[in-house]
């Protein structure tokens, strides 16, 4: 699973969609009005984001809405910090 996560971040359109989805639940046509890019090919990264586990996408009359699914992508973070030894630092440890 970790590695269709990370294959998953490793595209820019991809995390702009991501980014998209932090600020609110959106469909396919609002998420389309911020990139060039034509239905298939962002159809294409709604997949891989899917597959990834990174969104999930519920049916509502005739749109999908797609809604970002945190927890999977607060894993991949906490996982990628460990492999690389990082820490957390708060407040507290920048004094």
């Amino acid at each position: 699973m970790a590695t269709k996560v990370y294959k998953a971040l490793s595209d820019p359109t991809r995390r702009k969609i991501l980014q998209l989805l932090r600020e609110r639940d959106m469909n396919a046509g609002e998420i389309s009005e911020y990139f060039d890019s034509t239905k298939p090919t962002l159809s294409r990264h709604f997949s891989v984001l899917q597959e990834a586990d990174l969104i999930q996408g519920n049916r509502q009359g005739n749109f999908i809405i797609y809604r970002l699914n945190v927890t999977v992508l607060e894993e991949a973070m906490w996982a990628m910090m460990d492999m690389f030894k990082l820490e957390h630092r708060g407040n507290d440890d920048e004094k």
